[in-house]
């Protein structure tokens, strides 16, 4: 187990959302966090206090986690610094990032010398079985997005805390490593090899009571050119039973790819929900869930409103405005 409290690594993020990790943590689980670790020309800002690694640990911090999610998943030479001082001030690291830890030799030289832990969180822990498509009892939803990063973390942990706090029964299933920090436990999706990832998924989320729903966290885009392939997992391996549209309305183009434009709500809708039907014939979907932080509330407000009355779907911010509409609309299915 990772131990807690944390310090939260910014690095050199160019912009809020590259520090999209440690964003999740201190949105989650902010018991946890003690502060942030900002190098010179960092871009990104939690609102957490900045401190150095003694002031971090004299505070209580037990491990540093690189809260950075750069393209490609690479430990930046200019961090190592940072973090082969944090193993000698008595740090455990966590990532999960594609580059790991422990292929660093610097960094596992320093730990074994200092007896700290390199947690990847990345890294399967589990062999998992090539999917068979076999229906599963109890009932699945997927957040489906039009783009990566666009809120489909934030709507699956939203949507259950709320179900949870109406008594419904309800499991956040974690497929990415923000989710396994926040959580405990899930399967690190983009790092398993692509014959078994969606047999990761139906591991993950295996026959339960009827009336019990898995939700599981939504990873990249079927349009994303990049990515599309473990969202496609995610769609035959969940045999979802309903999705969630994910929607950050302020990009003008594709995260990292700024030759593609985001494809239409309504494009996703069709796309997903006929790939969906491949696995489970009787998807349906639920609503529709919109990314509004860089909205003012009446714009917010008048761009769900908006979508709702174009799509026929509840349609909020779960984030700011609370899943309830959402979860009356999935105790319907």
């Amino acid at each position: 187990m990772i131990e807690t409290p944390y310090l939260l690594f910014l690095g050199d993020a160019p912009d809020g959302l590259a520090a999209k990790v440690a964003q999740g943590i201190k949105d989650w689980r902010p018991e946890n966090c003690v502060g942030q670790f900002r190098l010179e020309g960092c871009k990104a800002d939690l609102g957490l206090q900045d401190m150095t690694l003694a002031e971090a640990k004299a505070a209580g911090a037990k491990t540093l986690v690189i809260g950075v999610a750069n393209r490609g998943g690479k430990i930046s030479q200019t961090w190592k610094k940072v973090l082969v001082e944090a193993l000698e001030e008595g740090f455990d690291l966590a990532s999960g990032l594609h580059n790991l830890l422990r292929n660093e030799e610097d960094l596992a030289a320093v730990a074994k010398a200092t007896g700290r832990t390199l947690h990847d969180v990345r890294i399967p822990s589990v062999q998992y079985p090539i999917a068979n498509g076999e229906k599963r009892t109890g009932k699945r939803l997927l957040a489906v997005g039009t783009d990566c990063s666009v809120g489909k973390m934030y709507t699956a942990l939203a949507m259950d805390a709320c179900m949870r706090e109406k008594g419904m029964k309800s499991t956040f299933r974690a497929t990415g490593q923000t989710g396994i920090l926040i959580t405990g436990d899930g399967v690190p999706l983009d790092a398993v090899i692509a014959d078994f990832m969606a047999g990761s998924i139906e591991y993950l989320t295996p026959d339960n009571d009827p009336d019990h729903w898995d939700i599981i966290e939504g990873q990249g885009s079927l349009f994303h050119v990049s990515y599309s392939g473990v969202t496609l997992a995610l769609v035959h391996g969940g045999q979802p039973d309903a999705l969630v549209l994910c929607h950050e309305p302020t990009r003008t183009h594709m995260r990292g790819l700024p030759g593609y434009k985001l494809p239409t709500l309504e494009a996703v809708r069709d796309t997903a929900l006929a790939l969906a039907k491949v696995g489970n014939p009787d998807c349906k979907v639920v609503g529709v869930s919109i990314n509004t932080q860089h909205m003012g509330d009446e714009e917010a407000k008048a761009y769900c409103a908006e979508v709702e009355e174009s799509l026929g779907l509840p349609c909020v911010d779960p984030y700011r405005h609370g899943a309830d509409r959402l979860v009356e609309a999935l105790a319907a299915v």
